[in-house]
């Protein structure tokens, strides 16, 4: 399983996020605000929300990923038993074997990327509805703990401004 997309997105939602707290936070910083950080990655990689969401996606897709495998086993197999016996069938039976395994890999080839496409947008459904239960629970304690920016991506970051534990735990306990 890929992960281009799901980085794609994650960088584009950080890119966008830090735009627009760097705007919103220009006279907050002049007015010496309260200022926390939020880890993105490591939010998704250890919250139960975003675990429970990976190995749904794990259980809904293995099935069909295991169906991919062995179809990709068997066509290995063929195209090496074509090679082996090759040298002895007639040229009409070497042809008709070839036809076989050139279509055998087109529909391989489809399946894959129909698992590939469906899996993508599974992925980032599931994605979504983490990211907008993660954004909610980021605002709640905010909101709590009277902050006045919360930061998703930073190039220095002062370990003291990181909350990534407390809205793990929130995001964890907000079951």
């Amino acid at each position: 399983m890929t992960t281009k997309t799901t980085t794609l997105a994650r960088h584009l939602l950080r890119a966008s996020l830090l735009s627009v707290s760097i705007v919103l936070a220009a006279p907050a910083f002049a007015q010496g605000a309260r200022i926390g950080f939020v880890n993105s990655d490591r939010m998704l990689r250890e919250a139960e929300p975003a675990k429970a969401a990976q190995a749904k996606l794990e259980q809904e897709f293995s099935r069909r990923e295991k169906e991919l495998n062995d179809a990709g086993n068997a066509l290995r197999a063929a195209s090496e038993k074509f090679e082996r016996d090759a040298p002895t069938l007639s040229e009409s039976q070497r042809s008709q074997r070839q036809r076989q395994l050139l279509e055998q890999d087109r529909e391989f080839q489809r399946k894959s990327r129909e698992f590939q496409e469906d899996l993508n947008a599974r992925r980032n459904e599931e994605l979504q509805a983490v990211l907008d239960r993660a954004n909610r629970v980021v605002k709640q304690v905010a909101e709590a703990e009277k902050y006045d920016v919360i930061l998703q991506e930073a190039v220095y970051l002062n370990p003291q401004l990181d909350i990534t534990d407390k809205v793990i735990k929130a995001l964890n306990a907000s079951k």
